[in-house]
């Protein structure tokens, strides 16, 4: 059957694919709509499988709050090349898929796949989007937090999304120095928020790399252990948000900072998606 120029626009509208695919889809089915995108949406698993082994390290982070700052989400879309990753378009899914998030009651990455957005699952969204652009496009990272009040943060261009959770009220002070706290965590990488936080395994990895750097430096055997507990100590101030040196201001810690402004308030917890990590 002969197809119209009509056909092929309402058909381009709705799934955003080219023109030729628009009308080939059209002439596969027979001018059946629905046919045409399930025809489209079949090229985009096509195209999926036969990129699922490229990498996906492009991309972009977005983290937002709902209104009231007690909900929080952080989502990864990644695709193959920054070309694709700097177009309005694939930042606005991203964004339909962040503000889809914060409404639905799912917590993890498999829910938020099967999650309905915008009449379909988020599952077919991604297919039909490998399917328009012609590059692996998928969610490979999704954190969801609740709390008193969470500040995001979103860092260089959509690279490094941040949520942190405080234990008081959303005020403007207390956004403020939540935001400078996301941005510490964005900068600095912390691996917990305070020492004791921190995973045993990795008190026992860092304890053991210590012990035989003292060693190797011909330390004796009896100040070991307590040589390898200050370099512990180190790590500690290093690499945990409350006992970093704030980066606004190097003479005090982060937990000091908190603390000028509320001796109760403190840090939660928080979470960190860096593209490509």
């Amino acid at each position: 059957m002969e197809i119209t120029a009509q056909q092929v626009n309402e058909l381009r509208k709705q799934t955003g694919a080219g023109l030729m695919d628009c009308k080939k889809a059209l002439q596969e089915s027979n001018g059946d709509m629905e046919a045409a995108i399930d025809f489209l949406r079949k090229k985009g698993q096509k195209v999926s499988a036969q990129r699922a082994d490229r990498e996906a390290k492009e991309g972009v982070v977005i983290a937002q709050t709902n209104d009231n700052g007690k909900t929080g989400v952080i989502v990864n879309l990644a695709c193959e090349t920054d070309f694709v990753a700097k177009n309005e378009e694939f930042i606005s899914f991203a964004q339909s898929i962040a503000d889809n998030a914060l409404k639905i009651d799912v917590s993890d990455l498999e829910g938020l796949l099967e999650a309905n957005l915008n009449g379909s699952s988020l599952k077919n969204k991604l297919t039909d989007q490998v399917g328009k652009i012609g590059e692996k496009i998928e969610v490979t990272k999704y954190e969801k937090m609740e709390g008193d009040c969470i500040i995001p943060y979103i860092h260089a261009g959509y690279k490094i999304g941040v949520l942190v959770a405080l234990n008081q009220p959303k005020s403007d002070a207390v956004q403020q120095i939540g935001k400078d706290i996301a941005m510490q965590i964005a900068a600095m990488s912390p691996i917990a928020v305070d020492k004791d936080d921190v995973e045993q395994s990795v008190v026992d990895r860092e304890l053991d790399i210590a012990r035989e750097q003292v060693r190797a430096e011909g330390k004796p055997e009896d100040m070991i252990d307590k040589i390898a507990m200050g370099k512990l100590n180190k790590f500690y101030k290093e690499n945990t948000l409350l006992n970093q040196q704030f980066v606004k201001d190097g003479s005090k810690t982060v937990n000091q900072v908190l603390k000028e402004l509320d001796p109760n308030l403190t840090v939660v917890q928080f979470k960190r998606i860096a593209l490509g990590s």
